[in-house]
């Protein structure tokens, strides 16, 4: 596992052992980055269930200012702190070890809220709409959420006030974006 592009591009990724995590590959990656590309440069990020960190980190390659990473594996967070000082960009990167919704509350919207965020949860557990109902208060309005999920499990058009704008689907794998609907 590697950046695909940016100013970490090639770097090669720590991978954790074992079947506990799934990593989004490098084809999905790229894939959800040249589609998200506009919103990247100088956006604030929040990755949920972390894993290795490789989308935020991505996404710190491609541009964004600060991420904010947050798994309740400690093993996991293991991988982000090695994989942050691979890329050099331990001063970028905040990583909360615990599980959704506690996690949430460290994240204060007074310090800023963030542009994009991404989910790559446990699949067929209902997580992605369980944490969608969480990100209200710490999205900024225009925020964009990008959600992976497997291709089986059909996410529902909305979702509290989040409006699913478009779903991608990549083999086994599925990503649908959501933003919110300020109209609701």
């Amino acid at each position: 596992m590697r950046i695909v592009a940016g100013s970490f591009r090639g770097r090669r990724l720590h991978s954790p052992r074992g079947k506990g995590v799934r990593p989004t590959v490098d084809r999905v990656r790229e894939a959800v980055f040249s589609i998200i590309a506009p919103h990247v440069p100088g956006a604030r990020v929040l990755d949920l269930f972390a894993g290795t960190g490789a989308l935020g980190l991505e996404a710190l390659s491609r541009g964004a200012s600060t991420a904010v990473f947050v798994d309740r594996s400690i093993e996991s967070v293991r991988l982000i702190h090695e994989n942050a000082a691979l890329c050099r960009a331990e001063d970028r990167v905040r990583v909360i070890h615990g599980s959704l919704p506690a996690a949430v509350r460290f994240l204060d919207p007074r310090k800023g809220r963030f542009d994009l965020i991404f989910m790559d949860p446990p699949y067929g557990e209902g997580w992605v709409e369980k944490t969608l109902l969480l990100l209200d208060e710490i999205a900024h309005p225009q925020a964009l959420v990008i959600a992976e999920h497997h291709a089986k499990d059909v996410l529902p058009s909305r979702c509290g006030i989040w409006t699913k704008t478009e779903e991608r689907r990549y083999g086994d794998t599925s990503v649908s974006f959501f933003v919110k609907d300020l109209s609701r």
